[in-house]
Parts: structure tokens; C-alpha cells; sequence
């Protein structure tokens, strides 16, 4: 996996593991570093998938992609939809504005 993929996505890994096992009154705080880092991720994703020499000419082909897979082994399964949607995003030339990624 690219190094600089795998380490963004163990950032969210570990935010995510953070938020599920969080107390009532720091869920919001670290919900927000969560939701943080699951964009830096998908903006790495992002610059990885437009450097690919040959890129994909589909979703499908870009969700089968080895490190694709390898992700969504790794990705906890209540946030495979949410990559999914990124990814379809990414194929589609869409940049969310910042303010969409929160909302």
C-alpha cells in the first residue's frame, strides 16, 4: 500500500477507535478529529488515484484495485459506504468544498 495512503488511513483507524470507545462528554470533540481525519485520508486517496499512471476508467475498476481492496480490509465496514461515495466522487472529478464535507 502507498505509505503515505496507509498512514493517513491508520490516522482515521485510530480516531475511529477513539470515537467508538469515547465517554458522553469528549464523543463531540473527538467525533469532530474523527471526521478530520477521514477527509485528510480521502484527499490523500485522492492525490494517489490522479497520479496512478493508468487510471481507472470506472468505479468498479477503481474498487477493484488491489490497494482498494486493501483498504476496505482494513476500513471498519460502517465506513465502506462513505468511501465508496468518496471514491465515486473522486471517478466523477467532484471536489467537495469544505464545508460540504461536514455536513
Amino acid at each position: 500500500m502507498n505509505p503515505t495512503v496507509k498512514q493517513a488511513l491508520q490516522t482515521t483507524i485510530d480516531n475511529w477507535n477513539a470515537m467508538s470507545a469515547s465517554r458522553n462528554d469528549e464523543q463531540e470533540a473527538v467525533a469532530d478529529q474523527f471526521q478530520s481525519s477521514f477527509y485528510l485520508f480521502i484527499d490523500v486517496f485522492r492525490e494517489w488515484v490522479q497520479a496512478l499512471e493508468r487510471r481507472p476508467l470506472s468505479i468498479d475498476d477503481l474498487m477493484n484495485l488491489e490497494m482498494v481492496q486493501d483498504i476496505l480490509d482494513i476500513l471498519p465496514a460502517r465506513l465502506h459506504l462513505n468511501f465508496e461515495t468518496e471514491a465515486e466522487l473522486i471517478m466523477d472529478n467532484v471536489l467537495r468544498v469544505d464545508d460540504d464535507k461536514y455536513d
